[in-house]
């Protein structure tokens, strides 16, 4: 099977699928199924193509294309979102059942958990109403053999009249016999003849017909189970989801990441600034060489390529570590497990329990977890969580966090201390969206909380090596690339402020100035605070240009624990102070990035606003009450 990919379509969300086929004959599949059933497994196994895979529900947010040769035919398949059923509220699963009903697929694939084929069966039953040339995929057959399941394909072939192929996509299993099920739907060599089920008009008579119907083929074609590898399962689940053992748990996990983390990150961070200033020092020579005047030179080594090699150096070895790890949690089955806990708690504040997913998100990319929201169904709900997404620290404001934990709070036992004083900055953000969200819940956005599938996925057994090219090339890269391009120019900004004078001042210096008072309101300075206004394009720039700022210098310098506390110390800081930075640190207005991505998927400049002043007022708030008490 010969594989080519192509590019990503657009989103249900930018208003609808433009279908990219490469040849005028391709043959277009849809891939449907309920989330979490390794559909953009098979999808990325049959195309090539990476797309996220994750083991939590409500994943794929979006519809993608890919396409893929067999016998010499060309597919284009189309990724519709996961969904567990056709009567969906979300705009992504409208639009996927608006494409199953509209007839541009010539075949829809089902895809179905092996594990859990009964309520898979739902979905099948209700797209073989909307259209004969189906395939059903049963996929994960390598898990339900570990547990003892035993499935009879043939028969549910012959119940259903449709084709049905059973694959194991994550290894590669039975992919061709799916390839030759599909190429004999489409091009017309097989055609089904689906035994409909008889079912009454009303909606909810319907729904229970179609309820029987399934549980009676499961009942058919399903045996076995009862295994001792679904008890222990069940085990862990009481124990990871437990009133009493369920918390604990999880604050042990984001410990233990946070402190491997910080532990691992330092000394490649300096073995890369350390190669980034040798860089540098051979970019100076080639500059003299070239006669380069010190208007260009200057601009564009210690301002633009200073600022964005501190920024990768600062970045990259944390998030290098911090990603795989939470990328891991993800793809053995925990993420969804974190939502269960917080599910009673976002619904006690009038919000949804998939906020939990999309907050975990914002831990990574405040970004992200607004894009994340879309998987909430509810546009009020999403509105919420898309609001307070900035109220948990990104992998940005963790450099800060980190340093100036290091240097106030955390007496001989760095790592260990610092991990203790990250997790309780994580815990603050997480208060703080629960909060947020029951005010926005009770006043702007009011509104009943509405239900909401939660499914707890089977455990499963990590592909290592995928979780690290996943989390390197989908996150690590992106969050990077996309801090390193927003580091340019600001780093040619503020080489400029550092460098053009008004008298004998620089702009730099009368603008930290200019600031003091409001720092001093807030229990911080003027040159911090400035520090968080110009690192409005990323959040890693604030140490950096502070750092710039206290010594008077031209351009950014290395920002070191002894440096900056020598720095700090010189400015008169105290712990109070650092207690405010930090404050203001997680509780500021969002990235550009995220403040851009706020707009793009509200389509709202007020709701923007809202998301930049909500987070920023706690800041405020919060931070006086430090003076007061202090």
């Amino acid at each position: 099977m010969g594989l080519t990919a192509s590019s990503v379509g657009r989103g249900a969300a930018d208003g609808g699928l433009q279908l990219r086929k490469k040849e005028p004959d391709d043959r277009v599949i849809a891939l449907a199924g309920n989330p979490n059933v390794g559909k953009s497994t098979v999808f990325n196994a049959l195309t090539g193509l990476h797309q996220h895979t994750g083991n939590w529900p409500g994943k794929t947010v979006a519809l993608a294309q890919g396409r893929c040769e067999y016998k010499g035919r060309g597919y284009l398949l189309v990724d519709l979102p996961g969904t567990y059923s056709l009567a969906s509220r979300s705009e992504e699963e409208r639009a996927a059942a608006e494409f199953l009903s509209g007839g541009e697929a010539d075949c829809v694939v089902v895809v179905c958990d092996g594990t859990c084929l009964e309520r898979n069966l739902l979905l099948v039953l209700q797209i073989l109403e909307l259209t004969d040339r189906v395939v059903v995929c049963v996929n994960l057959l390598d898990e339900a053999r570990k547990k003892e399941l035993r499935l009879d394909l043939r028969r549910l072939e012959l119940e259903l009249g449709v084709p049905v192929a059973g694959v194991s996509a994550g290894r590669g299993e039975g992919l061709d016999g799916l390839c030759e099920r599909i190429r004999s739907v489409a091009d017309g060599f097989e055609e089904p003849r689906p035994r409909r089920t008889d079912a009454p008009r009303d909606p909810d008579e319907r729904a229970k017909a179609f309820v029987a119907r399934a549980q009676a083929l499961a009942e058919g074609v399903v045996a076995g189970g009862g295994s001792g590898t679904v008890r222990r399962e069940r085990k862990a689940d009481r124990f990871l989801t437990g009133k009493f053992t369920g918390l604990p748990v999880l604050l042990l996990l984001l410990f233990f990441i946070f402190w491997l983390t910080i532990q691992g990150a330092n000394a490649p961070s300096a073995w890369l600034q350390a190669g980034f200033d040798a860089l540098e020092q051979l970019l100076w020579r080639l500059a003299r060489a070239l006669c380069l005047p010190w208007y260009v030179s200057g601009p564009l080594l210690e301002g633009v390529y200073r600022t964005a090699a501190r920024v990768v150096a600062v970045m990259l070895p944390p998030i290098a570590i911090f990603f795989p790890l939470f990328t891991l949690l993800e793809d053995v089955g925990y993420l969804p497990r974190v939502a269960f806990l917080m599910d009673a708690g976002f619904c006690r504040c009038g919000a949804c329990g998939k906020q939990a997913l999309t907050m975990a998100m914002g831990f990574g990319c405040n970004a992200a977890g607004v894009v994340g929201c879309r998987i909430i169904d509810s546009p009020r709900e999403r509105l919420i969580g898309i609001a307070t997404n900035s109220l948990v620290p990104c992998n940005g404001r963790f450099p800060t966090l980190l340093t100036l934990s290091v240097l106030f709070f955390s007496g001989a036992g760095h790592s260990f201390s610092a991990a203790l004083m990250l997790t309780g900055c994580v815990l603050l953000g997480v208060s703080a969206t629960l909060a947020a969200s029951a005010l926005l819940s009770k006043t702007v956005l009011r509104g009943l909380p509405s239900a909401f599938t939660l499914e707890l996925p089977p455990f499963r057994r990590p592909q290592l090596g995928r979780v690290i090219v996943r989390s390197m090339l989908d996150r690590t890269l992106f969050v990077l690339g996309r801090a390193a391009a927003v580091a340019a120019p600001a780093g040619l900004a503020i080489w400029c402020l550092a460098n053009i004078r008004v008298g004998t001042r620089t702009l730099l210096a009368l603008l930290t100035a200019f600031f003091d008072p409001a720092g001093r309101f807030l229990g911080m300075d003027g040159v911090i605070l400035l520090a968080f206004i110009l690192g409005f394009p990323a959040n890693e720039l604030v140490l950096p240009v502070a750092m710039m700022a206290f010594g008077g210098g031209a351009a950014l310098g290395a920002v070191t624990d002894a440096g900056t506390g020598a720095a700090l110390a010189a400015a008169g800081w105290t712990v109070k102070t650092a207690a405010c930075a930090m404050l203001f640190c997680l509780f500021h207005w969002p990235c550009s990035t995220t403040v851009l991505t706020i707009r793009r998927e509200t389509g709202s400049a007020k709701w923007t606003l809202l998301s930049v002043v909500l987070p920023t007022a706690i800041g405020v708030l919060l931070c006086r009450l430090v003076c007061l008490l202090a």
